[in-house]
């Protein structure tokens, strides 16, 4: 651990999971403040942010880091903009937000419902619309800031089942750029098929975990520790030491793609 993200402020979407275990968001939290980052931790539901907080509390003293948390309904305006204000009355400023909100529904064009496709719009790219209209302005008025958007590979090309909406909406996300900060777009789907899935949350075993690394060649684009957690904190982690570059980034998880614009 190298502390290298000591007082950083990072807002974090979905930093709960809705199982024990490592998801994503809760992943990514844990890790930040493992390495000294002052984290927001957000979620749907109080309860999922229980195990976030244990975990970031037993590491927090290692650089300092510390962590808070609140409900937000990320599809909301009011509520967003209250845990904005929350975030820079708690913590003086705001550095990172991490966009880690998402989830996916099955069926193409034909078998979804319209209703089902407007959910989906809502949850994976009106809050990450949202979000950013809230922060942008914050991180211009500092002069730096760094905005990560969980993607997903599925918005790139067909992974293997049909989700129309899903796949749509991550496309989107992914063509969103900021003239303001530095973005990283980061599609880390293939990062979560069974050993750390964000939806079940929960991680099945070191074993599962290291033969998907072994057979993706994931370890290029994050890392997993010996105790099994997705290090999912790498890429944003370098997003918050970057802060006020201006350039957009498209980062692919999946060993195979690097692609900068």
């Amino acid at each position: 651990m190298t502390g290298r993200l000591q007082n950083k402020v990072v807002l974090i979407t979905g930093a709960g999971s809705v199982g024990p275990g490592w998801g994503n968001g809760r992943a990514i939290a844990v890790r930040m403040v493992e390495e000294g980052a002052k984290v927001m931790a957000l979620d749907l539901e109080a309860a999922r942010l229980d195990e976030t907080l244990s975990r970031a509390n037993a590491v927090r003293h290692i650089h300092h880091g510390d962590i808070a948390s609140m409900t937000c309904d990320v599809t909301h305006a009011a509520a967003i903009e209250a845990a904005v204000k929350a975030t820079l009355e708690r913590f003086g400023r705001l550095d990172v937000l991490v966009n880690n909100v998402g989830g996916s529904a099955a069926g193409g064009p034909v078998e979804l419902s319209e209703a089902v496709w407007d959910t989906q719009i809502d949850h994976n790219l009106k809050s990450v619309f949202l979000m950013c209209k809230h922060v942008l302005p914050v991180m211009e008025q500092q002069g730096a800031g760094a905005i990560v958007n969980i993607s997903s590979t599925s918005g790139i090309r067909w992974t293997g089942s049909a989700q129309v909406a899903y796949a749509a909406t991550k496309a989107a996300v992914m063509a969103k750029v900021s003239e303001k900060v530095k973005v990283y777009e980061i599609g880390i789907d293939e990062l979560k098929p069974d050993p750390a899935n964000a939806n079940a949350g929960t991680v099945r075993g070191h074993k599962m975990i290291e033969d998907s690394v072994a057979q993706t060649g994931l370890h290029r684009g994050v890392a997993i520790d010996a105790n099994g957690y997705l290090v999912a904190g790498n890429k944003t982690q370098q997003a918050a030491i970057d802060a006020g570059f201006k350039k957009a980034v498209v980062v692919e998880t999946d060993g195979d793609t690097l692609v900068v614009t």
